[in-house]
């Protein structure tokens, strides 16, 4: 699809953000059993219309080879039987997950007899940028709607026939069940324009979230006039300390690396203790090179394991988000963290140690949203940490941080009850 069907774009732009304010306010009233059946009548109709949405797969995989998308792009843009069968799960995964709007947080009773309550709150209109992942359209808007946020979508021009179709059945299902209507709503134009006109309009939007590459990060940043929770790059590390079990770290490294390689969470760079070098450090890279992975490797790990590449300064920054990964030899905990604060992206770090002093330290000082001790990056994910579906894996700290679930969808006001007080 193309702006032209919606001229003049900024008028596009500004009617369905004007719909989406207006649908925010009747979501701040919608009972939680009536998004808990939307959910619910979502899931069946997805189920149901396997083969349409499919039909609708088929034409962006079709066209993946105009767009130049690597294998593993693909793969994420790719929806099968089973996969359509995991979204609908997920959204009742999120039916049963408590309402966070109006849930009390704390209530205090002052001593002129003031009962001071903080609430939590919607945040309002949500304008969500993704990449090509069909799943995305319905985790995001399940999550929006479930904290009793509007949302707009704009997937990757790659997806758009699999999200609209999957928005369309969204859209149904909210119609059916009351909610208010442009609850969801997707952009339809793949007219890169459309997002600067959106982040023009904080009278409208009241938070960006952005998920993908770094270019379009830095961009709206640099653009939006309205606070923006950012997802930023998945550059993730493994630490091999010295006190490792090999067999443990080896299989850790592998399903951290390997197990699904274009997701922001797999693993991009390995850093191994000198000593490892000694015992394990071969079983190590054997096991990434069986794996198909190119090993891009600092000075000695090219002099030790004579099929790794010289890494650049550059490598070390990269999340290559397929077979590559680069690796760092250091010789304590202390130069591991050093390295890891400076290259990281401040996604997932993992370190793999039989020292709870060695793990304590690495988790306190790494600065990134979420440490793993003795197991995979691929575990920072919303769905794997209890929180139903995310939005995204936040890298900021403020105003959440990780993976972003329903509670990191909302604010909070203070509600003052009183019976005639006023102020002296």
């Amino acid at each position: 699809m193309n702006s032209q069907f919606f001229e003049p774009l900024e008028e596009y732009c500004q009617v369905m953000a004007r719909q989406a304010k207006m649908a925010a306010a009747g979501l701040a009233t919608v009972s939680g059993k009536q998004k808990n059946e939307w959910l619910k009548l979502s899931a069946i109709y997805i189920r149901q219309r396997i083969i349409t949405i499919m039909s609708a797969n088929t034409q962006d995989l079709t066209a993946a080879s105009d767009y130049n998308l690597s294998a593993a792009q693909v793969d994420r843009l790719r929806l099968t039987p089973e996969r359509l069968s995991g979204i609908a799960d997920s959204l009742e995964e999120i039916a049963l997950l408590p309402d966070p709007v109006g849930r009390i947080i704390s209530s205090t009773v002052r001593p002129n007899g003031l009962e001071a309550q903080k609430v939590r709150v919607p945040l309002g209109v949500i304008f969500f940028i993704y990449e090509s992942r069909p799943n995305v359209t319905v985790d995001s808007a399940a999550l929006c709607i479930k904290s009793g946020n509007a949302v707009i979508l704009r997937g990757g021009k790659e997806a758009l026939h699999s999200s609209s179709a999957l928005v369309k059945i969204l859209s149904e299902a909210a119609l059916e069940v009351g909610l208010p209507p442009h609850a969801v709503q997707m952009v339809q134009t793949t007219d890169r324009q459309a997002v600067g006109e959106f982040l023009r309009m904080p009278e409208f939007i009241d938070v960006c979230i952005p998920r993908g590459g770094k270019g379009l990060i830095q961009r709206v940043v640099s653009e939006a006039k309205m606070p923006v929770l950012k997802h930023f790059d998945g550059n993730c590390h493994v630490y091999v300390d010295e006190s490792a079990d090999i067999q443990m770290a080896t299989e850790i490294l592998i399903n951290a690396k390997c197990q699904r390689m274009g997701v922001c969470n797999a693993a991009e760079s390995l850093v191994i203790h000198r000593r490892v070098r000694e015992s394990g450090f071969s079983e190590i890279m054997l096991a990434l090179q069986r794996n198909g992975i190119e090993i891009l490797g600092d000075a000695e790990t090219c002099q030790y394991f004579s099929e790794a590449r010289p890494a650049s300064e550059q490598d070390f920054y990269t999340e290559y988000s397929g077979p590559k990964i680069s690796c760092k030899i250091v010789g304590s905990l202390e130069e591991a963290i050093t390295h890891i604060n400076h290259y990281s992206s401040g996604h997932t770090e993992a370190i793999i140690t039989q020292n709870l002093n060695a793990a304590r330290e690495f988790a306190a000082r790494v600065d990134s949203s979420a440490i793993m001790i003795n197991t995979s990056t691929r575990f920072n994910d919303g769905g794997e940490l209890g929180l139903g579906a995310e939005i995204g894996i936040s890298t900021d700290k403020f105003h959440a941080r990780g993976p972003c679930g329903l509670e990191e969808l909302t604010s909070y006001k203070y509600v003052v009850y009183g019976n005639g007080q006023i102020r002296e």
